[in-house]
């Protein structure tokens, strides 16, 4: 009976993350030159086409720890379109999602050369998603009516837009995810219509040399709960030969603190993520690595997350790439 207790108590969390969480989560990939995965208003944004391909763990040593896998690819058509899609899986204890996304950008060129990036484009993502619950290993010695002792699944749509601004090294993002207040019946405890995340990030590369530095920054807003999370992140590029080889550092904070009781004595913590992050981009292939790892007092897991990402560069011609260093844009 504790077990099952132990089982609910996990199960009623993930939920109420899951519903935070609705689609994809945002960790860190971004940095990666995957802004696409985040605002579909970058889908194209360059003359050729994008691949990428994360993977992310957390916790190894912890059973039916959270995981997530990501497919994205986009491409510019024409000379003021781009379109994109994205598979993903994510799972988290018993609770998981799969979804599809597909995009459609459309893009401004603000300047009579197209060399010289001044870009306002603005996407839409049109996703269908397919949740899922699996209570099969819910056990108990007597009948509990919330536990239906299946797989519940539902499956539902929603849409994102997105807005971005790309001029030379500068750049601005705004993008609303889960527009849609969508129901489902698959938690008999609770259920939640508003998904609504509000993203907003900016960021500048500095130096035109052979060392480049890019500090930027990102805002998070979850409607429902009113959680409000800060990434400040700084990366570095040093071209060597034909590669570029860059790291960087994100900080991520939550503006709201959750109390708790130890020894007696209350406090309160907030989220803080320190995440370091390297790659290395050889002609059109692209690695990277980053490894999360959570600050404070109360943890689930003293372990970090990890997260790799490859990815790879398609269809421009040397000519055809933007006069800046901005590799979110250049392919």
């Amino acid at each position: 009976m504790k077990k099952l207790q132990t089982l609910l108590i996990l199960s009623l969390f993930f939920a109420t993350n899951m519903r935070a969480q609705e689609g994809i989560p945002v960790y860190f990939d971004y940095l990666a030159d995957n802004y696409y995965l985040v605002y579909p208003s970058m889908a194209g944004i360059g003359q050729g086409g994008k691949l990428r391909l994360t993977a992310r763990k957390q916790w190894f040593n912890v059973d039916e720890a959270p995981s997530l896998q990501t497919f994205n690819a986009h491409f510019r058509v024409g000379e003021k379109s781009g379109v994109g899609g994205i598979l993903f899986n994510d799972s988290n204890g018993y609770h998981s999602q799969t979804g599809f996304k597909g995009t459609y950008a459309h893009h401004l060129q603000l300047s009579s050369d197209f060399r010289n990036l001044n870009q306002l484009s603005f996407g839409m993502s049109v996703g269908v998603i397919l949740s899922s619950l699996d209570e099969t290993e819910f056990r108990s010695v007597i009948p509990d009516p919330v536990i239906t002792g299946i797989k519940n699944t539902s499956s539902y749509f929603n849409l994102d837009l997105g807005v971005s601004y790309n001029y030379l090294e500068f750049y601005a993002h705004g993008a609303i995810l889960n527009i849609l207040g969508t129901g489902r019946d698959l938690y008999t405890v609770a259920e939640f219509d508003n998904l609504r995340r509000y993203l907003l990030s900016a960021g500048y590369i500095f130096g035109k040399s052979d060392f480049r530095v890019e500090p930027s920054i990102l805002f998070q807003l979850t409607d429902f709960t009113q959680e409000k999370t800060i990434d400040m992140n700084a990366k570095v590029y040093k071209d060597v030969g034909n590669a570029t080889v860059w790291g960087g550092l994100s900080y991520r904070r939550s503006f709201d603190g959750a109390q708790f009781q130890q020894n007696g004595t209350f406090g309160e913590q907030r989220l803080q993520l320190f995440t370091p992050i390297v790659g290395v981009n050889i002609n059109r292939f692209m690695f990277s690595y980053n490894y999360s790892y959570q600050s404070g007092d109360i943890r689930f897991d003293n372990g970090g997350f990890h997260q790799i990402t490859l990815g790879i560069d398609l269809g421009e011609k040397q000519e055809n790439r933007y006069d800046c260093y901005c590799p979110a844009a250049n392919y």
